[in-house]
């Protein structure tokens, strides 16, 4: 096991002494490099201007085209949360453009794959599509642009993984990552690149027709579903992607959101008025996702569209269900890797950089999270694979920050050409299809250019604090003030501490949650504090007097009354 190292972090920017703003949040967004405070300030008046995005304006020309001659319009999206939040984002947004002829299609994941494939434009053919829009997709897919083309349709893209040297020949392509694009936030998730569209779109409305009821459009009303798409894929919380999610959560907390995210938000025990960004991470987008890894995509986006709070809170219910189901067949597959590793006896030393497993009882739909828990666990990028039908097996990635993993697997591509049939992603996710009778070849080209490419260094599973808190700052209020101070996410992480603790009180909850009472150095204060998990993590209680903590300062409502607790990330 990597030894875990705590570090504190120092100020990278620094916001005037004379503000209102009490020490410790000066203290927390200079270390986010926050250096003024204008950048504290998330109204959507600071959001970047569509003009920015190459192709933007150009698209939203085609779509109000596409409106006033009432062509057919079809929304391809993706299967995880990001791809559902961005179709219902459009279906919602274009009808309220006045678009009639509007329907969406989603590849399933076992039986389609991913993107706009020829066939899925075919379907589309079928049921009669003049245009089709990409969301969270379609930067990869040439086949199926070139597919349309010779079809008579236009495709445009909107999307934001990262494209290859080319793009595909469509009508326009809005993409923050594309190489000639000059919009300044590159982390804009599909469904923020979405939102934008339908911003430029109304920009056409009062430019060309501002007496009409498109130009009135009020684009914000969807900045829901914004947050929740953004939140759930993990992206950069960047300036302007803070403020996409603030304003979608200060929508959410007013009770002014979707029937089917406030059914998600009442079946995870989640009330809307003290949400938090974590919140939709942890709960609505887990459950949307999970349609689209055991089933099919369409139910987490029906209970996005559904209007109806009734069929909206049974879609939430079936969602839940599935949720449930996810995470039993996730701690199998767990289990399953648990004792892989424990055959091959890897130690600190042998452990390879890059950790490649493969399964034949393993579900493709989980083997994503599967990838995340063992990256935490080891602290390494960590590829699990599962087999289909066709003698592939599908890949899913997860990297740990300093390692890119779609550059390093373009450079493994690179290296032994055909042991990957298609890759794409992020710098911390990727997906990828490996032939199955390539798996040697692969597995040696992965530890090959792991050994050229990656930086031991990135590998040290270091822990970044916010430095020690006294007892006088253990308290409800400093954890409020904590709270509002977001929204936090990746990128732009939630206020951590550290601190060396004497153990008055321990106990096992559920044989799973360790509860401690805790008695912070030099003081005779004592705090609650818990550590969820706590026998899968990387750590193992001890049962010692003294520890140090790393830890997030929360509330714990119980019986009405509120009460600062410790939540536990590491035990030292």
């Amino acid at each position: 096991m990597t030894k875990i190292e705590v570090r504190r972090r120092t100020p990278s920017g620094a916001i005037r002494s004379n503000t209102d703003l009490p020490p410790l949040l000066r203290h927390i967004y200079a270390c986010r490099g926050v250096n003024s405070v204008d950048e504290l300030s998330l109204s959507a008046t600071g959001l970047l201007h569509f003009n920015q995005l190459t192709d933007c304006e150009y698209a939203a020309e085609r779509v109000a085209k596409a409106i006033a001659q009432q062509e057919s319009i079809c929304i391809c999206g993706d299967f995880d949360a990001d791809g559902a939040t961005s179709v219902a984002l459009l279906m919602q947004g274009l009808s309220a453009f006045g678009a009639a002829k509007l329907f969406y299609l989603v590849p399933n994941r076992f039986t389609d794959g991913y993107g706009l494939s020829a066939s899925l434009v075919e379907a589309a053919r079928r049921e009669g599509a003049q245009l089709i829009i990409t969301v969270d997709n379609g930067v990869s897919s040439h086949e199926g642009v070139e597919r349309a083309n010779s079809l008579g349709m236009d495709v445009i893209i909107t999307d934001h993984h990262l494209p290859s040297d080319s793009l595909p020949n469509a009508y326009a392509v809005v993409n923050p990552n594309r190489r000639d694009c000059a919009f300044a936030s590159k982390h804009l998730a599909g469904v923020g690149v979405a939102f934008y569209l339908l911003l430029a779109l109304r920009a056409y409305y009062r430019k060309h027709d501002p007496q009409s009821s498109a130009a009135q459009v009020k684009v914000a009303q969807f900045l829901d579903y914004v947050a929740v798409g953004t939140v759930a894929d993990v992206v950069s919380l960047d300036y302007n992607n803070r403020i996409l999610v603030q304003q979608g959560l200060a929508r959410i907390r007013q009770g002014l959101c979707a029937p089917g995210i406030r059914a998600l938000l009442d079946v995870a025990g989640r009330a809307p008025g003290s949400l938090q960004a974590r919140d939709l991470g942890f709960t609505v987008g887990p459950r949307i996702n999970a349609a689209g890894r055991l089933e099919d995509i369409q139910m987490g986006i029906e209970c996005l569209l559904s209007q109806d709070p009734q069929q909206a809170q049974m879609l939430a219910l079936r969602l839940d269900e599935l949720n449930r189901q996810r995470r039993t067949i996730e701690q199998d597959m767990q289990r399953d890797a648990e004792r892989l590793l424990a055959q091959v006896q890897w130690t600190e030393q042998s452990l390879p950089a890059v950790v490649a497993m493969r399964n034949q009882d393993w579900h493709q739909g989980v083997i994503g999270i599967l990838a995340g828990r063992l990256k935490e666990r080891l602290h390494r990028p960590v590829m699990t694979f599962a087999p289909d039908d066709e003698g592939f097996l599908k890949g899913s990635c997860r990297s740990v920050p300093g390692i890119h993993i779609r550059d390093f697997l373009e450079q493994v591509s690179a290296h032994t050409p055909g042991c990957i049939r298609r890759f794409g992603g992020h710098a911390m996710a990727a997906g990828l299809t490996v032939p199955a009778a390539a798996w040697d070849d692969f597995y040696d080209a992965v530890q090959v250019v792991a050994s050229r490419w990656i930086d031991k260094d990135a590998l040290e599973q270091i822990i970044w604090s916010d430095g020690e808190l006294t007892a006088s700052d253990l308290n409800v209020e400093t954890a409020e003030s904590l709270q509002q101070a977001g929204p936090f996410g990746q990128g732009f992480p939630a206020p951590l501490f550290d601190g060396d603790f004497r153990v008055v009180q321990a106990r096992w909850l559920k044989d799973a949650h360790l509860k401690l009472v805790v008695q912070p150095q030099g003081s005779n204060d004592v705090f609650d504090a818990i550590a969820f998990n706590a026998k899968r993590a990387p750590w193992q209680w001890q049962g010692q007097e003294q520890v140090h903590l790393t830890y997030q300062l929360d509330i714990n409502e119980f019986r009405g009354q509120r009460t600062v607790q410790l939540m536990i990330q590491s035990v030292l």
